[in-house]
């Protein structure tokens, strides 16, 4: 049986700890949290067993998975002691390999960026492994974020850009899915209609991107008839610079995360 602590058991943290107990997977779970509330409630819903002292949880487990956020990171990880056995991952945005190799010399470290869809087994999770990582190792992130949604292996210098795109991203579409719903309500849908008219859509033309292999830009051109009513709300979003706003959006995150590695 493989140990997991989480340090940190916040919502992404119980995400994971969530798929791993669906999964029904071969895993001993341990948490620590300095919320007494967040102990109790996931030593009942998911059996696993709470921790007050970070550092005691870090040495009886097999694999780390660092849940804080940024901001704390180093007032946490300088009380722990890591043997070079075992494997650190971190979720923290902006925290580098080179900071964790630092932090754990001679211990394996992962550095991974997961996202909300996460919360449903649907998320996204990008991996990036230093140089001590055995195959072995990275079999077991791979196991572990596979449990809650897809994932992918990148070069560590695109990480702030994954961290735009779907680690931030999730907000960008929940955002839209509140503007479409809101214009449904002013043209005088029911609440409740408006926002399952657009749910299913945007889970609709992810579906239909994902099952068709066609591209965004294809997909959208089947869409658009000329004269029609899709090129005029494409006309408004394109005099509003949409497109160019998103990227925008995706860029300031991006550089947010890189101001929070230095």
């Amino acid at each position: 049986m493989t140990s997991i602590g989480f340090i940190g058991g916040g919502r992404m943290a119980e995400a994971i700890i969530k798929g791993l107990t669906a999964a029904k997977s071969d895993w001993e779970i341990h948490v620590s949290d300095s919320d007494p509330a967040r102990r109790e409630h996931l030593r009942n819903r998911y059996s696993a067993t709470a921790h007050v002292n970070n550092a005691q949880l870090a040495q009886l487990v097999d694999v780390i998975v660092l849940a804080i956020k940024p901001q704390v990171f180093l007032s946490v990880v300088k009380d722990l002691t890591v043997k070079p056995d075992k494997l650190v991952v971190s979720i923290a945005a902006g925290v580098t390999l080179d900071f964790l190799e630092n932090a754990f010399p001679q211990v394996p470290v992962v550095r991974v960026m997961p996202n909300n869809p996460a919360l449903v087994k649907a998320g996204m999770t990008a991996i990036s492994t230093g140089p001590n990582v055995s195959r072995d190792k990275l079999l077991l992130v791979e196991k572990i974020f596979s449990a809650v949604g897809e994932i992918v292996h990148v070069e560590e210098k695109h990480m702030d850009a994954v961290t735009g795109l779907s680690g931030s991203g999730p907000a960008y579409v929940y955002l839209m899915i509140e503007a479409l719903t809101a214009a449904g309500r002013e043209l005088g849908l029911a609440a409740a209609v408006s926002e399952k008219l657009a749910l299913q859509t945007v889970w609709g033309a992810a579906q239909t991107m994902l099952k068709t292999g066609q591209s965004a830009a294809q997909l959208r051109e089947m869409v658009t008839s000329p004269g029609g009513t899709t090129l005029a709300g494409l006309k408004v979003l394109e005099e509003k610079q949409f497109f160019l706003v998103l990227v925008e959006a995706v860029k300031a995150a991006a550089v947010r995360a890189q101001q929070l590695s230095q």
